[in-house]
């Protein structure tokens, strides 16, 4: 079954017809398996992660806005706050002030009633002490008067105009010195 010479040379660019028919019907084989079979699959695996980077960036998205409001949201908080604050140390500022000056006040009436109580107690204390020493003294200027006299003046009416005309003189005299310093 050699027929060397009878067969013509073959050329090596142009295959015989049974192997090009084979090769097209395997390669329709395999676009057709291909076609059916793993062209759905992998273009559903492509669909599937398509959907999942644009969900993914959908999300992402959603999630920068509401970043954003939850920070414009926290920005008009801390804004507030602060003026809050602001309001509060003003407002107590005030407060102080109104205290310091509402506390010199009952200093300054507290001061006052402290030196009017002392000047009344000083001058019901001068009359006291003025009053024994008249009482003191017109003693004492009785007894010198009745040993000059050699009588008793034991009479109370006379006494008492006899002491009252001296403590007179007596205070004109110091009215008199302390007008002429």
């Amino acid at each position: 079954m050699f027929h060397l010479a009878a067969e013509e040379p073959q050329n090596p660019l142009l295959p015989e017809w049974p192997e090009i028919v084979i090769g097209l019907l395997c390669l329709g084989i395999i676009y057709l398996f291909f076609h059916k079979k793993l062209l759905p699959t992998i273009n559903k695996a492509l669909e599937e992660r398509r959907a999942a980077i644009e969900g993914g960036m959908e999300k992402a998205e959603a999630a920068q806005a509401e970043a954003r409001q939850t920070l414009e949201e926290y920005k008009e908080r801390l804004a507030e706050a602060r003026h809050e604050a602001a309001r509060l140390r003003e407002e107590a500022r005030e407060q102080g002030a109104a205290l310091i000056a509402e506390m010199r006040e009952e200093g300054q009436r507290q001061r006052e009633d402290i030196v009017t109580a002392a000047h009344a107690q000083i001058e019901a204390e001068r009359r006291q002490v003025a009053e024994t020493l008249r009482r003191d003294i017109g003693r004492l200027a009785t007894e010198l008067a009745g040993r000059l006299v050699g009588e008793s003046l034991e009479d109370h009416a006379r006494q008492s105009r006899v002491i009252d005309r001296f403590l007179d003189e007596l205070e004109e005299r110091a009215t008199a010195a302390e007008a002429a310093r």
